[in-house]
C-alpha cells in the first residue's frame, strides 16, 4: 500500500521565484526522505524602491511514506 503525506513549506530567494521554489525543496529534501510532489500554493514579494528585493513562496510537498522502518 502507498500512503502519502503533504506538508505546506514556505521559503525565500532574493533570485527569482522559481529559484525560491528549486531552494525550499532542496532545504527540505535534507530531512524529508521520498518527496514526488510540488504544488505551488502561493508566490509574493518584497518591493523596495520600486524594486522586487525578496521572493517568497508557499509551497505543498507531497511524500510517500516509508514502511519499512515499521
Amino acid at each position: 500500500m502507498t500512503v502519502e503525506k503533504h506538508i505546506n513549506v514556505k521559503g525565500s530567494s532574493t533570485v527569482s521565484w522559481k529559484d525560491a521554489i528549486v531552494q525550499t525543496i532542496a532545504e527540505a529534501s535534507k530531512t524529508i526522505n521520498y518527496l514526488s510532489n510540488v504544488k505551488v500554493l502561493n508566490q509574493t514579494a518584497k518591493i523596495q524602491e520600486g524594486k522586487i528585493t525578496e521572493y517568497f513562496v508557499d509551497i505543498e510537498l507531497t511524500f510517500y511514506i516509508d514502511h519499512s522502518n515499521l
